[in-house]
C-alpha cells in the first residue's frame, strides 16, 4: 500500500497538472521555461533540446513524436523503442537517479504527474526544470502531447496523433445506445495488497470509455481503500483485476485471496464466473497507444465481443 500511495497522483483535476503546473524549475515559473501563462509553451525547436524521460510511457509518446532523448528509464517489462536503443538509462521510473540526469545537464525532465508528489521537490533541488504529463486518462495523454508537440516543435505530428485519437472515437461504441452499462469493480493490486481504482485512474478511465459503470463512481482520488464488506454491497456485475507491479506475482495474489477469503464467493460476480485479470501490457498505471487494444479487451470480458 506503501508503495502504491507513491505512484498516487495527487492532482485531480488532471489539466490543471499537466498544463497550469507543468513546467517548472526551482526559480523558474510555467511562464519562465517557455510556457504561457495559460500553459501553452511558446515554439521552441527541438533540434537543441536535450530531454530526459523518466517513465516508459513518456518515452513512447516522444517517440511517436519523432523526438531524441539523451535519458531513458530502465524496465524490466518494456522495451525501449529502437530510437533509444543507446541511450544511457537514468534509473527506475519511481526513483531515477537525480545526480545523473544533473549530470546530463538537461533543459527538461519529463515524468509522469503520478511521481510529481515525489519526484517534482527533487528536481527543484537539484535544479532541474521540470514537466509532468498528465497520463492518468487518455484525454490526459493527448493533451500532454499537444502540448509537447509545442515544446519540441511537432506540431503536426501532434496533431496527427489527435486526429488519429478523434477517429477511433467517432467509431468507438456505435450501436450501444440504450445499453444498460455493465457495473464493475476495478482492483489493483501489488504483491500482498490491492485497492479499489477509481474513473480517475488509468485503469478506471478505460472502463469508463469501455462504457461501464465503476461501482465507486464519485470518488475523488484515482485510488481507495475498502473493505469487501463495502464492495459486496456495490453487487458489481463484473470484477477487473489490475497489477501495478510484478504482474505475475499479483495474479497468483489475487487467485489466493478470492480462493482462501470466503466473502468473495457470495460476490454475484464471482458466482457467474465473470472475474478478469486484466494483462498488464494494456492496463498499466498511465495511458499509453495501446488504449485501442485494451478497450477491445475490455469489450470481450464483459460483453463477451
Amino acid at each position: 500500500m506503501i508503495i502504491l500511495a507513491g505512484c498516487v497522483d495527487q492532482h485531480p483535476d488532471g489539466a490543471a497538472a499537466s498544463a497550469d503546473a507543468g513546467t517548472s524549475g526551482p526559480a523558474a515559473t510555467a511562464a519562465d521555461d517557455g510556457a504561457s501563462g495559460d500553459g501553452a509553451p511558446d515554439a521552441v525547436e527541438s533540434g537543441g533540446m536535450r530531454i530526459v524521460a523518466t517513465s516508459m510511457a513518456t518515452v513512447e509518446i516522444m517517440d511517436k513524436l519523432g523526438v531524441d532523448l539523451i535519458g531513458v528509464p530502465h524496465s524490466n517489462l518494456t522495451k525501449a523503442p529502437e530510437r533509444y536503443k543507446d541511450v544511457p538509462e537514468i534509473g527506475m521510473p519511481m526513483s531515477p537517479d537525480i545526480e545523473l540526469i544533473r549530470s546530463m545537464a538537461p533543459d527538461i525532465v519529463l515524468s509522469p504527474t503520478s511521481l510529481e508528489p515525489d519526484l517534482r521537490p527533487k528536481y527543484e533541488a537539484a535544479g532541474l526544470d521540470c514537466y509532468f504529463l498528465d497520463l492518468k486518462s487518455v484525454d490526459g495523454m493527448y493533451r500532454s502531447i499537444e502540448y509537447l508537440g509545442e515544446m519540441t516543435d511537432r506540431r503536426d505530428k501532434a496533431r496527427e496523433l489527435a486526429a488519429e485519437y478523434e477517429g477511433f472515437l467517432a467509431g468507438y461504441a456505435e450501436g450501444r445506445e440504450g445499453e444498460t452499462p455493465p457495473r464493475a469493480l476495478v482492483l489493483m493490486g501489488l504483491p500482498g495488497s490491492y485497492i479499489v481504482a477509481t474513473e480517475h485512474s488509468y485503469v478506471g478511465d478505460l472502463v469508463r470509455m469501455a462504457g461501464c459503470e465503476n461501482v465507486y463512481a464519485g470518488e475523488t482520488e484515482e485510488f481507495i481503500a475498502a473493505n469487501t464488506e463495502d464492495m459486496l454491497g456495490r453487487d458489481p456485475d463484473v470484477i477487473l483485476r489490475a497489477a501495478h507491479a510484478l504482474p505475475d506475482d499479483v495474479v497468483e495474489m489475487f487467485a489466493e485471496e478470492f480462493a482462501e477469503n470466503d466473502i468473495w464467493k457470495h460476490f454475484r460476480a464471482v458466482e457467474e464466473g465473470r472475474v478478469y485479470d486484466l494483462p498488464y501490457e494494456q492496463f498499466g498505471m498511465s495511458a499509453t497507444f495501446l488504449y485501442p487494444e485494451a478497450l477491445e479487451t475490455l469489450d470481450g470480458m464483459v460483453r463477451g465481443e
